[in-house]
């Protein structure tokens, strides 16, 4: 072992070499790459080597074993879940993370400075969405665990106003959680907090929406008759990309005494265009919000970013804080950030999001998601004007949710997108919405454009007409 790490580190340019070039032919041929694979995965008992193999030979195995069988999941034709790309910019930031190796944790710069790039980052990042600066952000790995730290301080202070102090004494009293379409992530975070999945009081919805029904809201409030409570409401939902009344629910936190979340993992960059930033209006007056990096500012997976109102940061640190660990210092002080997060030991996830924020700016983030809703819409009124498709809701922002035309056909919509997907040009993925089987597009990597969606509605076309 020593020797090959001896070797490695002599032919660390000879490595990093071979990364680039394969690295950069990759990124070059992406819209060429199939978004889904046909060849089995075969899985074999690896052997443990005694003394290792060295980079360069274990390059040679991976290129063997993996490197034929992944998908172009960054690539322009990849429409399923909402999955981002990484822009050049993102793609430079990630490699240096990786090279310099940086724990961001203290501010004081003792140590690293790397925690002070993360703030420097959420400030950059509550500019671009035309948020005010008193909110209090960090870095985690995705719109799970950034819903899961907001909805972790949210339930220390629903236990505050009931005299509890979750933190240290545990729950053992029922919160009252109310919402109407939270991504399956909040649910998750509900089990994970001990909250429970199956405790949420569902609120209904505007009729032919997925946006929360106003009055209904206020009605399960008023029974709770005063109650605490945490709300967890929609910057965008994932069928429709729908949004809840921000400004509705403004008035209502006038008059109640609750917790408003906002989940826009990625509907929260419609910020980012004066032609729908209309949609996020009043989200500013909520208390958390989540937005995913990693989705529509298209940079590397494992970017994900939490706002919880600086006003609760007291409430952040009984939550997070290390309060057996007096070589970490004071939590407030020394090492305040490590101590308003989840995990202590973190890579330096906000370089990739400072890169390309600093890279292409204001003007740059409105052109990508302009374009993407343009491109959508565009994809929606080919589908709208179809014989053979219809829409399930109208195309709201980047994501198209449509099916099958014929309502008698709607045991063949999976075999349909199975027959799209298994072309390896474009990948979807299925949804249920309205009584219908379904299927979504979202539009959310930089390089897609107008050839894409119109080579993507061709082979839909040949699809349709094989199965009829």
């Amino acid at each position: 072992m020593k020797e090959q790490l001896k070797n490695d580190a002599l032919q660390i340019d000879h490595i990093l070499n071979m990364i680039k070039e394969q690295g950069s032919e990759y990124l070059k041929s992406i819209e060429n790459r199939p978004t889904s694979i046909h060849q089995p995965f075969v899985a074999i008992q690896p052997e443990l080597p005694a003394s290792g193999y060295g980079t360069e030979e274990v390059l040679k195995i991976f290129n063997e074993r993996f490197e034929p069988i992944m998908v172009g999941a960054s690539g322009p034709r990849y429409w399923g879940f909402v999955t981002g790309g990484s822009t050049p910019a993102s793609v430079a930031g990630d490699w240096l993370a990786t090279i310099y190796d940086q724990n961001p944790q203290s501010v004081k710069g003792q140590g690293d400075i790397s925690a002070n790039i993360e703030l420097e980052t959420i400030q950059l990042l509550l500019n671009l969405l035309q948020l005010p600066k008193n909110f209090l952000g960090g870095f985690v790995t995705g719109a799970t665990m950034s819903n899961f730290t907001c909805m972790a301080v949210a339930r220390q202070w629903l236990g505050k106003e009931k005299g509890i102090d979750v933190a240290k004494d545990g729950l053992y009293q029922s919160l009252t959680v109310l919402g109407a379409t939270p991504h399956s992530s909040s649910i998750k975070s509900l089990s994970l907090l001990g909250i429970g999945s199956n405790n949420m009081i569902r609120v209904k919805t505007e009729e032919g929406r997925e946006a929360i029904c106003i009055k209904d809201l206020e009605d399960h409030i008023t029974k709770l008759n005063g109650e605490p409570f945490l709300l967890i409401s929609s910057g965008g939902t994932v069928n429709t990309v729908d949004f809840d009344d921000f400004r509705a629910i403004k008035e209502l936190k006038s008059k109640y005494n609750f917790w408003w979340h906002i989940d826009a993992a990625f509907g929260g960059f419609a910020a980012c265009s004066d032609a729908y930033k209309h949609l996020v209006e009043g989200w500013e007056y909520a208390d958390s919000i989540t937005v995913d990096c990693h989705k529509w500012l298209n940079v590397p997976y494992e970017s994900a970013v939490f706002l919880i109102k600086e006003q609760y940061k007291i409430l952040q640190v009984e939550t997070f804080q290390n309060s057996n660990a007096p070589y970490l210092g004071d939590p407030l002080e020394e090492f305040g950030y490590l101590n308003v997060l989840p995990e202590n030991s973190r890579r330096l996830k906000a370089l990739p999001a400072w890169f390309s924020i600093m890279a292409y700016g204001k003007r740059g983030y409105q052109y990508i998601i302009e374009n993407n809703i343009s491109l959508a819409k565009q994809f929606g009124e080919l589908i709208e004007n179809s014989n053979d498709f219809k829409l399930l809701a109208p195309v709201r922002l980047n994501t198209v949710c449509f099916t099958l035309r014929d309502d008698k056909k709607q045991e063949d919509v999976g075999r349909f997108l199975e027959r799209l997907n298994d072309t390896g040009k474009v990948f979807m993925t299925p949804t249920f919405y309205r009584q219908h089987q379904g299927i979504r597009a979202a539009f959310v990597n930089w390089q897609t454009n107008e050839n894409d969606f119109r080579l993507v509605f061709d082979i839909m076309n040949e699809i349709i007409s094989e199965l009829r």
